[in-house]
């Protein structure tokens, strides 16, 4: 399997249920539930100081952060947010960057001209095995 893009991993959405998480512990869970190989798992960016993966779930962490589904509790530790809870009684298809358009400050971000968007800023948009 290929590591996933960015907007395909923002239903974690689902794994923010149940009190504060740990950033780490979520990207560890998500490779786990996508059965990432060790090889996506490990592979790095460019930079070679962050995995494809780790920075691609991040991304969808700050997306749903920004359309007020996630919230910062402390460094390296996030909740869902009331708005996330009552977007999972009905959840969507999929949540991607189109649908998180719907939500006042996340379109509001996004049409900032300095929002950047982590497809523009990837080598490639997914790793293959």
């Amino acid at each position: 399997m290929a590591v996933p893009d960015y907007q395909s991993l923002l239903p974690l959405l689902k794994a923010s249920v149940g009190g504060e998480k740990r950033s780490r512990d979520v990207i560890d869970d998500l490779a786990d539930i996508l059965k990432l190989s060790e090889e996506d798992r490990n592979a790095l960016l460019p930079s070679g100081k962050k995995t494809y993966f780790s920075d691609r779930v991040h991304w969808a962490k700050t997306y749903l952060r920004m359309a007020g589904l996630l919230e910062s509790t402390r460094r390296g530790y996030f909740r869902i947010t009331q708005r996330g809870l009552d977007l999972l009684a009905k959840p969507p298809a999929r949540i991607d960057k189109a649908f998180l358009m719907r939500f006042p400050e996340f379109k509001e971000l996004m049409e900032r001209p300095s929002a950047a968007d982590p497809e523009e800023n990837s080598p490639s948009a997914t790793v293959e095995d």
